[in-house]
């Protein structure tokens, strides 16, 4: 099962939750300095069975990631996967896994593009991955607080960030809140299954 490291107790302190929903000013700035002004943002709405999250993604950051989640999107592929870890005050992970906990078939892994230009905070999305970095395929998750020792250069190469949540993060801590049980040999999976109805590039924003 792909991976994400997850915040030991006993090791490090998990960061407090951003009380916030507005834009951090470090995504505003990475905006301004680095996506052009003629490169449009890709607009993803992902519906759910907790309701519709939309997303913002960033190909001038991370390019590959984003054109490997856009394919993905765009075949069909996380249509009918679940939210299969899910972990309050961390992350809900998804993209890789059916209602049965089949874990689906992927294309090759992708290059770790975690940058310190999109860090791991709070409604970013990001590649999950093994503990090999450049082992990312198409799972992701979706961070609930500022996780920074997820970042680039802090325990090692990071986990890579390529978008972040617009609307819809009532419907990720929602998700947050569900209750969690043992299921296969997996950890953190959802009672009730939490589903990826669809999901599809809407619009892409200049």
């Amino acid at each position: 099962m792909t991976n994400l490291v997850k915040p030991l107790k006993t090791v490090t302190p998990v960061l407090l939750m951003a009380l916030a929903l507005l834009v951090p000013a470090s995504w505003a700035m990475a905006q301004t300095n680095e996506q052009p002004a003629n490169e449009p943002l890709p607009i993803v709405r992902m519906v759910t069975s907790e309701g519709v999250i939309e997303l913002q993604l960033r190909p001038d950051v991370a390019p590959d990631t984003v054109a490997n989640f856009l394919q993905y999107a765009r075949e069909g592929f996380f249509d009918g996967t679940i939210f299969h870890r899910v972990i309050p005050g961390f992350m809900i992970q998804g993209g890789g896994f059916t209602e049965e906990l089949s874990r689906k078939s992927t294309r090759a892994p992708i290059r770790n593009e975690a940058t310190k230009t999109l860090p791991n905070l709070r409604g970013t999305i990001a590649m999950a991955r093994t503990s090999a970095p450049d082992s990312a395929t198409s799972q992701f998750f979706i961070n609930l607080t500022d996780n920074g020792f997820l970042n680039a250069g802090v325990r090692g190469p990071g986990y890579a960030v390529f978008g972040k949540v617009t609307q819809g993060m009532g419907v990720v801590d929602a998700i947050a809140r569900k209750q969690t049980t043992r299921k296969q040999g997996m950890a953190d999976v959802p009672v009730e299954p939490v589903t990826i109805e669809t999901v599809t590039v809407v619009e892409s924003e200049g």
